[in-house]
């Protein structure tokens, strides 16, 4: 009941914020500000479901350190993205033919924050956490995975191997950041700027969907394993790769620090 409560609210201010976004049609001003809000408003009603639902302060969004970790995670993400397209480029599959568009560069950021804030809320505070407390760390972390990547079939030119690979690159990835560190901070930071790197800053599509140009004006070609194709450099084998060894990354250093949780026995649940 608890899951379904807090996905229930925080899935109706996504809604709304996604609708009211969306409407903006890339409106700099109007897009960056609603998506700003919509971040923020998503964080202030799990927040206050937690407290109601959970009778507990919700320390994994608590502001204290939130601005180092979530820099921490932004370190991350972008660096994973520049790695990414680093190598792509060094093939031919990545090619940038001029500057691109400040504007563009902040309504994705208003975008991103939204997208990315409601998506960590609903996929690592709420999924990922819940069911880690039942079932123990590597079953959640492979359910919330698979889920996340299921959840994005939906998308502009989605199929099952693109699906797979954000499981994998971003689904586990992410779960592993959370476990590794237990603030929502980290994944958040790490979740915004690998979405913002590939639209705001590289001018790339982000899981299908097309955007304004971002600072640079750049174009991918050549096969789906090297550059994505038509959804993006996150279909990539390189970008699976890359989030496969930041996984690995965060699995270890969940495990140094004694954060992974085991399943809880079913008699001690039925004790």
């Amino acid at each position: 009941m608890r899951l379904l409560v807090q996905l229930v609210a925080v899935g109706l201010v996504a809604f709304g914020g996604s609708a009211l976004v969306g409407a903006m049609q890339w409106n700099v001003p109007l897009t960056l500000a609603f998506g700003l809000a919509t971040a923020a408003l998503s964080l202030f009603v799990y927040a206050w479901v937690v407290r109601r639902t959970e009778r507990r302060a919700p320390d994994e969004v608590a502001l204290k350190g939130a601005g180092p970790a979530f820099g921490r995670g932004l370190l991350i993400g972008l660096g994973m993205f520049g790695a990414v397209i680093l190598n792509i480029a060094l093939l031919g599959g990545y090619e940038v033919r001029g500057l691109g568009s400040v504007p563009g560069a902040l309504a994705i950021a208003g975008f991103t924050a939204a997208a990315v804030v409601v998506e960590e809320l609903i996929f690592r505070a709420i999924l990922f956490r819940i069911v880690e407390q039942r079932f123990g760390t590597w079953i959640s972390l492979a359910l919330s995975g698979v889920l996340f990547g299921a959840a994005h079939l939906f998308n502009p030119h989605a199929t099952l191997w693109t699906a797979t690979a954000i499981a994998i690159e971003a689904g586990f990835m992410l779960a592993a950041a959370y476990a590794a560190t237990r603030t929502l901070w980290v994944p958040i930071g790490v979740h915004f700027g690998w979405n913002f790197a590939q639209g705001g800053i590289f001018g790339t599509s982000v899981s299908g969907t097309e955007a304004p140009q971002g600072l640079l004006d750049g174009v991918t070609s050549g096969p789906l394993l090297l550059s994505g194709g038509e959804f993006g450099p996150e279909a990539s084998a390189y970008s699976v790769l890359a989030g496969v060894i930041v996984t690995v990354a965060f699995l270890w250093l969940a495990r140094r620090r004694g954060t992974v949780v085991r399943r809880v026995p079913a008699a001690t649940l039925a004790g």
